[in-house]
């Protein structure tokens, strides 16, 4: 049995996991269809035949495979807004439910919306951890604790696979930063390794059988993780019995015969990747043998009989689960998730919810308030048909003349893309002049990848794009304009040209800002609030000699009227003077979030911790809601009446926001990661390589296991988070096997809560943390009630690695069982005595 099984919840079977008479009719199948095949067509289907899919085989009644984007939405295979997406809240909403269940249900509704979009498989969830607070691309991996991440993305998996559609859980592994991410040579012990960074894909391999695994960038002790033979095939494939295809992160793979020997099945994106003629050259000369690339193409037809792709093989789903309204999803994913890490008592009375009977009157203040980030930058952006801010989710539950507004500051003082106010369509020309095709541009971005093309366009022909429509502004005063990208252009705005020009490749650490270049201010113009203008951006289309992805991408950038920041504070110092409550939303931004690198700080941008203690000095029922993906720092923590967490909500966080500080719903969230008060503070923060290698050497020491060692105390703790009631724990039953916890309900209004289980050696010793997280489950109960939960403890829970012996060790002696709130809110323990025959 896998020390794993004892955490699964729910009762319905993992697709695939089992040897049924489907298993081996699609089995059949696959063996019939390989036996058909000759090297160039094995060749060709282990390499992309664009930038999303692979090419159909028709001689053996094969489809193209079809992969896209989909940690919180379903992009497909096409950068447009033509076919909306659903938006769910970022991974790190998902994990702040603590909720396996939930995130299932999440599986289920982005399976829906890839049948819709006729993908096969996903690539997500990912499951590198937070071992550092400055890793860019946190807001997309779940939590630093191996075990709640393993939990949440057997959920995602389940739940995508419930529907007949693949995953790629990623990025196998030890991609937590992104900083050089292409070239960073991880240096980890095994130990670390094992407890650690592969913990949450073993546990997802043994309880969730996914059906693919994404290869990482990085290198892991010396070599890069799409050739790592040790890790791909020995742990992977052979301890784990791992059945599904490996795939490249997107040109990732660098050796024809380190990959396929490495265990990498498919080389993405293609046309031109290391795998296809270049394979076929290999095998030719005796560099690989073929059965090997039998080997690899046999795992590719399993996946496509799995999703129903391949003639005479069953899928591995035949009834999918019953329609969800991705809407109503979305509101209780981010109602879910929203944390709640600060509420005081004032009056007799807590600052949240705030009583929708006497409200009073709100000030709403800033600017994420009014456009807020509802996902992180990067390959998990999608285009989702509506979009509800905090503005407007309150606007729609307040009376009349209660909710009032103001900016207060803005942290977007650089250029982004053209969103608000703009209208603009994509005209693709040829040489000539002559017009090829168009297609809607979201957000005056253009992103066309491979055969990512609007209709009627090739990369042969097309010379120029422009963007052509209009602007309305919603404030007076003047503009900015710019660009990102390389070649030439002509941006006209009202009839007028401002810029005329072109931009030339810079050096860049990352490829692909190197590739679609940074953002470059080009003009200005005066403008004024409600009169639309036309506006033109003419781009010449910049080619690269031997690119390995053909692609166009460039956008119009603006930024609005700049104002003096003191100005905007003041006038929101005023709205909050006279308002019952103050609101402030505070914000991070794409250039501080995103794929591509890690951040600097945990500061926020601009003038927003002063706005912040502006508003807290004259309304002392302020409460801050801060709109991040990942920790950051809030100086002013102490002088607020609440602070609640709301991470990159999705598109229906406002209205979830509403829901949340009017009272109709509760706060569900607890902490995934640790928030520390100051960077300074933070244990483990190093994300940049030294000589090309970034070394672990903090061993199993990251998260709250780090901060217990270094005895320091966080901003606020792993597993933290306030809800609307309260709760009593009454009593703990333990042994080696479970924990039984028994909770009252002590508050005024049904709740649900978080109990959360650590295991703690008595007999500790320096090379082991204080306490880990061995379970946790979700209750709900009325005022007043108890509820009993069982939580099962697994076998892993008492090991360690033993580097010596290359083996799972079960460490026995005493071990305290602790119960409670959070990893340092511990209500209850028990003693239990493990033995290995146990």
């Amino acid at each position: 049995m896998s020390p794993f099984t004892g955490t699964r919840r729910g009762g319905t079977a993992v697709a695939g996991a089992s040897n049924t008479r489907a298993d081996q009719a699609r089995n059949a199948a696959v063996e019939a269809a390989l036996g058909k095949l000759d090297l160039d067509a094995k060749a060709r289907l282990l390499a992309g035949q664009d930038m999303w899919s692979l090419p159909a085989l028709p001689e053996i009644g094969l489809a193209s495979l079809v992969m896209s984007d989909g940690p919180i939405g379903v992009r497909g295979v096409r950068w447009t807004a033509d076919d909306p997406s659903v938006a769910l809240p970022s991974p790190t909403a998902l994990a702040a439910s603590w909720d396996p269940e939930l995130a299932r249900r999440a599986g289920r509704l982005l399976a829906q919306e890839a049948r819709r979009k006729g993908v096969h498989v996903l690539l997500a969830p990912t499951v590198n951890l937070h071992r550092s607070p400055l890793g860019g691309r946190h807001f997309e991996a779940y939590s630093e604790d191996p075990y709640l991440t393993g939990e949440i993305g057997t959920g995602y998996v389940r739940g995508v696979q419930d529907g007949g559609v693949g995953t790629t859980v990623k990025h196998f592994v030890a991609n937590d930063a992104e900083t050089d991410r292409f070239t960073v040579d991880n240096i980890v012990a095994p130990r670390p390794l094992r407890e650690l960074y592969l913990a949450p894909f073993e546990a997802i391999v043994a309880n969730a059988h996914p059906w693919g695994i994404m290869a990482a960038y990085n290198r892991v002790n010396g070599s890069t993780m799409t050739e790592h033979r040790y890790l791909q095939n020995e742990v992977l494939r052979g301890e784990w019995g791992f059945d599904g295809f490996i795939v490249s992160d997107w040109l990732a793979a660098r050796s024809t015969v380190g990959a396929l020997l490495g265990g990498l099945d498919v080389a993405m994106p293609g046309p031109a990747t290391v795998y296809g003629e270049a394979l076929v050259a290999a095998v030719r000369a005796g560099e690989v043998d073929e059965p090997a690339v039998d080997e690899a193409v046999r795992r590719v037809l399993r996946l496509a009989a799995r999703v129903g792709i391949l003639d005479g093989a069953p899928p591995a789903v035949t009834a999918h689960p019953a329609p969800i309204d991705g809407d109503a999803l979305a509101r209780e994913v981010a109602r879910r998730s929203f944390v709640l890490v600060r509420n005081e008592v004032r009056d007799g009375r807590p600052a949240l919810p705030v009583d929708p009977a006497g409200t009073g009157t709100i000030a709403l203040i800033g600017a994420a308030a009014r456009d807020a980030r509802v996902l992180g930058g990067g390959s998990a952006v999608v285009f989702p048909d509506h979009v509800v801010p905090p503005l407007d989710g309150l606007a729609a539950a307040l009376p009349e003349g209660v909710l009032t507004y103001s900016v207060g500051a803005d942290p977007n003082d650089e250029l982004a893309d053209a969103g608000q106010g703009f209208e603009l369509t994509a005209t693709c020309r040829a040489a000539d002049g002559r017009v090829l095709g168009t297609a809607s541009v979201p957000g005056g971005r253009v992103q066309w990848a491979g055969s990512d093309l609007p209709d009627g366009v090739t990369h042969d022909e097309l010379h120029s794009v422009e963007l052509t429509g209009s602007f309305t502004p919603r404030e007076s005063g003047e503009h900015s304009f710019g660009t990102r990208g390389l070649g030439g252009f002509v941006l006209t705005v009202g009839g007028e040209v401002l810029f005329d020009g072109t931009e030339e490749p810079r050096p860049a650490s990352d490829p692909f800002e190197g590739f679609f270049g940074g953002p470059v201010e080009r003009a200005h113009a005066e403008l004024t609030e409600g009169e639309r203008v036309g506006i033109s951006l003419l781009h010449t289309v910049h080619r690269i000699t031997d690119a390995p992805i053909q692609a166009v991408a460039f956008s119009l950038l603006h930024l609005g009227p700049r104002h003096d920041p003191d100005e905007l504070i003041a006038g929101a110092v005023e709205a909050a003077r006279t308002a019952d409550t103050a609101v402030v939303v505070v914000a991070t931004t794409e250039r501080v979030e995103s794929e591509g690198f890690d951040r600097k700080d945990l500061r926020l941008p601009g003038r927003q911790d002063d706005l912040v203690r502006a508003v807290a000095a004259v309304n002392p029922n302020t409460v801050v809601v801060v709109n991040t993906g990942s920790p950051v720092e809030m100086p002013w923590r102490e002088s607020v009446a609440a602070i609640l967490l709301s991470w990159f909500p999705g598109q229906e966080g406002g209205a979830a926001l509403a829901d949340v500080l009017l009272g109709a719903e509760e706060p569900g969230g607890r902490l995934p990661t640790t928030w520390p008060a100051a960077l300074a503070d933070a244990p483990v923060s190093l994300t940049a390589p030294e000589g090309g290698e970034l070394h672990y050497d903090e061993g199993v020491f990251i998260g709250y296991r780090a901060w217990e060692r270094a005895g320091t105390a966080p901003a606020y703790p792993f597993g933290h988070g306030l809800g609307y009631t309260d709760w009593e724990y009454e009593t703990i039953a333990a042994t080696t096997g479970d924990a039984r916890v028994r909770v009252r309900n002590s508050g005024v209004r049904a709740g649900r809560e978080v109990v959360q289980i650590y295991l703690a050696p008595v007999e500790g010793t320096p090379e082991r943390p204080a306490r880990w997280l061995a379970g946790f489950a979700t209750v709900e109960a009325g005022p007043g009630e108890t509820v009993e939960v069982r939580i099962p403890l697994r076998r892993r829970a008492f090991e360690i690695w033993d580097e010596e012996a290359g083996a799972w060790s079960f460490v026995p002696g005493t071990y305290e069982v602790q119960a409670g709130r959070s990893v340092t809110d511990r209500r209850l323990t028990a003693t239990v005595t493990a033995s290995a025959a146990a």
